[in-house]
């Protein structure tokens, strides 16, 4: 592969595919720590066919393998534009999730071209598949034939001081303090060793924080605290946050049913969805997802991986599903419940009369201190924070903090009061279908005690071993961030590493020495 400027020249891509280690899954989130017996699987499959309303799936339009290219190409944009890797790592070692390495392999020729912040990858048809940087709006797969996007692209800036010189969480400052009382150095820093793991771990940044001080923080090689990381479906609590953040300013209800407007026409049964069960992934809305129980790849692509590739209008598509099962009776993990959920931020911003690209940065971000975040949209200018985000991990520590202190900061109420016990409650749905896993705001709950942690503890969590882990019961964040290829390692690590810390950091009212 040759970098370009100016004049972008082709090479082809076999060098870097002949690094690619083997996949041995393509999920999109970390796979429940017990994994379920086939018979329990058999069980799950079942009582969602008894309960499944008449309809068939419609695959989403396009070609596949022109799907698949296309999200090894907004990838490697975003591993080379926005995280700063050499193209070769970025190809071989992030993002497998939306275009895997046996995908990958059929590349016959490619361009990254760095003045254009452009990546074209070459089909064996002689098709090009481009995806590029556009700004504040991160790496976006352009349609077959266009150059450009349908949106005018803004610049998002943060509003915020120095932060080499703006004390934590706010900034970077960290003030020089005594050592937490009660809390155990020796094992916090065996803790931050065993979860970093080894170098086949691949993890890029590993950060812990007591009562929102940072007590323990490592990186990668050539990772710093501002690096923006791949993050994947961590974006789902994120765009949950932003929801919770609209209820508050009196925007919607968790109760009331979804306002989407292609669902108002008279006897469309999706009028009975409310926004909780979309933010519980139990909106019972018809695709199809790898997570799915008895997913068969042969169907067609999936609509959850589509939302990534389509180079379509997310929201539009997302709008138009029918239903499989009425609301709060199943849950699946899909992409069409946070895509919705964005398109409802959408619908409530610009009701507001207020820029919709740049309000989480302002109503949010902004009041946590974040400075590095660079949220995806397709070419329709619709944020995907189902899972295209980067943020720097101490950001992802912020949006932690937010969750154990209340959904309060600095004195200001940013989430409603009794949202966070909502989003570590489990959700019915899922409940009822024997996997005590999953809760409100698209936020994971240790509900089957699988990580060793509180049952209460609840996470961010997106494809390739990312992790926001918030234990209330320690006052306690936990960030792991790490390249795709180091998942199976990495979660392994990350386990090693939690249970050290529940013995290093006493629950809340222990007595101290």
């Amino acid at each position: 592969m040759r970098l370009s400027n100016a004049h972008p020249s082709r090479a082809t891509l076999a060098a870097l595919v002949a690094v690619l280690t083997a996949v041995g899954c393509n999920r999109e989130q970390p796979a429940p720590p017990a994994a379920a017996s086939s018979n329990r699987l058999a069980g799950v499959i079942a009582r969602g066919d008894s309960l499944a309303l008449p309809g068939e799936w419609t695959p989403p339009p396009g070609d596949a393998l022109e799907h698949s290219i296309a999200g090894f190409a907004t990838t490697l944009c975003a591993g080379v534009f926005i995280t700063g890797l050499e193209p070769a790592d970025a190809a071989a070692n992030v993002g497998w999730f939306t275009g895997p390495p046996e995908d990958r392999k059929v590349v016959t020729d490619t361009v990254i071209d760095r003045a254009t912040q452009t990546v074209r990858l070459k089909l064996p048809s002689g098709v090009w598949v481009v995806a590029k940087r556009f700004g504040s709006q991160g790496c976006i797969p352009l349609p077959a034939g266009k150059d450009s996007v349908f949106f005018t692209p803004v610049v998002v800036t943060p509003q915020l001081p120095d932060a080499a010189t703006t004390p934590w969480p706010m900034g970077d400052l960290i003030t020089p303090a005594p050592w937490p009382a009660g809390v155990d150095s020796a094992k916090v820093a065996q803790a931050l060793a065993v979860g970093f793991g080894p170098d086949s771990a691949m993890t890029e940044a590993f950060i812990v924080t007591y009562k929102g001080r940072i007590i323990a923080e490592r990186y990668g090689p050539g990772i710093g605290i501002h690096t923006p990381l791949e993050s994947w479906s961590m974006g789902k609590s994120l765009t949950g946050t932003q929801i919770a953040r609209l209820i508050q300013m009196g925007a919607y209800t968790l109760e009331q049913p979804a306002p989407i407007p292609q669902w108002q026409q008279p006897g469309d049964p999706r009028q009975e969805i409310r926004i909780m069960d979309i933010m519980r992934m139990s909106s019972g809305l018809r695709i199809r997802a790898p997570q799915d129980p008895g997913y068969d790849r042969s169907l067609g692509y999936p609509d959850h991986l589509w939302y990534y590739t389509g180079a379509g209008n997310s929201y539009a598509w997302a709008a138009t599903r029918p239903q499989q099962w009425k609301p709060n009776t199943v849950g699946r993990y899909r992409n069409t419940d946070p895509v919705l959920a964005n398109y409802l931020i959408r619908l409530a911003v610009e009701k507001r009369g207020e820029d919709y690209r740049t309000w989480p940065q302002r109503n949010l971000f902004d009041k946590l201190g974040i400075r590095d975040a660079t949220l995806f949209t397709d070419p329709y200018g619709n944020n995907l924070t189902q899972g295209a985000e980067f943020l720097a991990a101490r950001d992802w520590v912020r949006l932690g903090n937010l969750y154990v202190q209340d959904g309060v900061w600095n004195g200001e109420r940013l989430l409603p009061e009794g949202y966070v016990d909502h989003v570590k409650t489990l959700a019915p749905a899922w409940v009822a279908d024997g996997r005590p896993i999953y809760g409100g705001g698209f936020m994971w709950v240790n509900g089957d005690g699988g990580d060793p942690i509180p049952k209460d503890a609840f996470s961010f969590r997106g494809a390739g071993g990312q992790s926001t882990i918030i234990i209330p019961d320690r006052d306690m964040v936990v960030v792991r961030l790490g390249k795709y290829a180091g998942a199976r390692t990495g979660d392994a690590t990350l386990k090693d590493g939690l249970a050290l810390l529940m013995e290093a950091v006493p629950p809340k009212g222990a007595s101290t020495p």
